[in-house]
């Protein structure tokens, strides 16, 4: 079996308006929003509740495929690159785990194009630090802003299929299909 190819983490990446950074202790009391709000949570199983986020949340966040978005020294979201086995069992996949891509935005940064400029942004450094890995995104069907950010990103649909009581999209994207 060949061996997967290893990124040198963490990076810092800075595009027009954001710098994508790892986690810092500073980000804490906007990742506790950002998974406590009741409008994040909307598609994703619901808000987690404070007091239990709180305890559960690691002093250091830090972790390789974990990039902080930071508008002028404040956290406002987060995008994950992280390698899962897929939910659906009937998705075409590469062999082992693929390469999954995730984003979370507080509201308050939401329909700026934030979310564009910073998944494009690391969408372009995995096709640099792992060349020729695809990358897959699941949403809920019912989330259209998150498809439509997708589609915009590259991602092509590949399937549709329940999970967690909802119907999920899942899109793939090809580094040969790299977002403007």
């Amino acid at each position: 079996m060949a061996q997967r190819a290893r990124a040198t983490w963490p990076p810092m990446i800075a595009t027009e308006r954001l710098l994508l950074r790892e986690p810092e202790g500073k980000d804490r009391p906007a990742l506790v929003e950002l998974f406590t709000s009741p409008e994040v949570g909307t598609y994703i199983g619901g808000p987690r509740p404070r007091q239990e986020f709180e305890r559960s949340l690691p002093e250091d966040n830090r972790r390789p495929g974990l990039f902080a978005v930071d508008l002028h020294g404040a956290l406002i979201g987060i995008v994950t690159l992280d390698r899962l086995e897929p939910v659906s069992k009937s998705c075409v996949r590469v062999a082992g785990e693929e390469a999954t891509l995730g984003y979370l935005f507080l509201p308050e940064a939401w329909g700026c194009g934030y979310a564009t400029e910073a998944c494009t942004a690391v969408l372009n450094w995995f096709t640099t630090a792992l060349p020729g890995e695809s990358v897959s995104l699941s949403t809920q069907t019912a989330n259209s802003a998150s498809i439509r950010l997708a589609t915009k990103l590259g991602f092509t649909e590949v399937e549709r299929y329940e999970a967690y009581g909802a119907e999920q999209w899942r899109g793939r994207w090809s580094p040969t299909r790299r977002p403007a």
